[in-house]
């Protein structure tokens, strides 16, 4: 089953550096459209590897042989792999890192297709993955006067991680209370299940870090609802939709991914309207490969902003990974640079380590096509 990609596990991945030899980044699509039964699979991963092949032999005057039988024995494992049978239950996308003689072995399935391609390099080969992190990850609440549900969202799949459905009496219980009292009883009753509902969601918010929030529920409850919220939860509130009291997990799905939709929307031309504005008044805003590939090296980017599609080719210090836009020696430590294929590459790994995150503008937005598809908020 497909996973969410987090930012945890991005910049672990960005992190990692082959010292012993070299590693392997391949990338898979099982979309059905053009892997629809297994003898394709196994079409398209022989054909990765044998391109993986061809530029091990590409480089074999500059590898060590020690090197050379490492990086064929992580492709022979890369096969075995593949060969042991694959669960491919909404699985779009494979990436696997391998770099055996550095202890290094990584699947990832993703629910999202992720084209063919196969790299070999000291680092690991990321760019695919920068508009995956975080993904559709989100909680999901349903609200009522007895129920209280919530579920975790990944991969298109809710998982149950709370229910303190609650049986509040009806009004045949009511016995021998006057009806004044037993009102106000009820009313207690659903205040207190309502106040259990929003510290659940504080405690799992808290634990999850930010995720967005969405909240199921009928509108006369939304006011008493959002007033027992923490400032944590309120903060992460992406919104409410409604559904039936007794929706089921697909009707609970289907209600949330509009008001997810729309928020994702709404965050993205927040972003894009702050780096406008900065980029306006010559503030925290970096504009263009340049600028931004710079700004990424020097550990100013706090958020980098890529137009879906947007790459261009670079270089980079093999000294100090700083990354730049012109071919010469570095200038910091005088190193001739290498020419790379991938900028967005190389931004998107001096982001991630420093502390930065990464954000994928929709291919149907051409904001940043004005800047050649890069831009950034920047720390200072």
């Amino acid at each position: 089953m497909a996973g969410t990609l987090t930012w945890e596990q991005l910049r672990e991945l960005a992190g990692f550096r082959a010292g012993k030899g070299c590693a392997i980044s391949l990338y898979l699509s099982l979309d059905p459209s053009d892997a629809p039964t297994p003898p394709a699979v196994e079409t398209k991963v022989n054909s990765l590897l044998a391109a993986a092949e061809r530029q091990l032999d590409e480089r074999k005057s500059q590898l060590p042989r020690d090197q050379r039988e490492g990086l064929k024995q992580d492709l022979q494992r890369i096969a075995a792999w593949f060969d042991d049978g694959l669960d491919r239950q909404g699985v779009r996308g494979i990436a696997v890192f391998a770099a055996g003689r550095d202890n290094l072995w990584e699947t990832l399935t993703v629910a999202d297709a992720l084209a063919d391609d196969v790299h070999i390099g000291h680092d690991l080969y990321l760019a695919p993955l920068a508009r995956l992190a975080g993904g559709d990850a989100a909680l999901v609440a349903f609200v009522g006067r007895e129920r209280g549900q919530v579920w975790r969202l990944r991969g298109g799949q809710l998982t149950e991680i709370a229910d303190q459905t609650d049986e509040v009496p009806g009004q045949h219980d009511q016995g021998g209370w006057s009806q004044g009292r037993y009102g106000r009883h009820i009313e207690n009753l659903v205040e207190q299940h309502l106040r259990d509902v929003a510290g659940t969601l504080d405690r799992v918010v808290r634990r999850l870090r930010g995720v967005p929030v969405v909240l199921i529920g009928a509108e006369e409850i939304r006011s008493e609802f959002e007033a027992a919220l923490s400032n944590e939860v309120l903060s992460c509130l992406a919104g409410w939709a409604s559904a039936e009291a007794h929706a089921d997990g697909a009707q609970v799905l289907a209600a949330a991914k509009p008001v997810l939709e729309n928020w994702k929307a709404a965050r993205e031309q927040e972003l894009l309207e702050r780096w406008r504005e900065e980029a306006g008044k010559n503030g925290r805003a970096a504009s263009g490969w340049e600028s931004t590939l710079e700004a990424a090296s020097d550990g100013r980017v706090d958020l980098l902003l890529v137009q879906d599609g947007a790459d261009r080719p670079a270089f980079q210090c093999p000294q100090c990974g700083r990354a730049q836009m012109r071919n010469g020696s570095c200038p910091l430590d005088g190193t001739t640079m290498e020419a790379k294929e991938g900028g967005l590459d190389l931004a998107l790994h001096q982001t991630l380590a420093h502390g930065g995150t990464v954000h994928v503008i929709r291919s149907d937005r051409r904001d940043l096509e004005p800047v050649g598809g890069v831009a950034a908020l920047l720390r200072f």
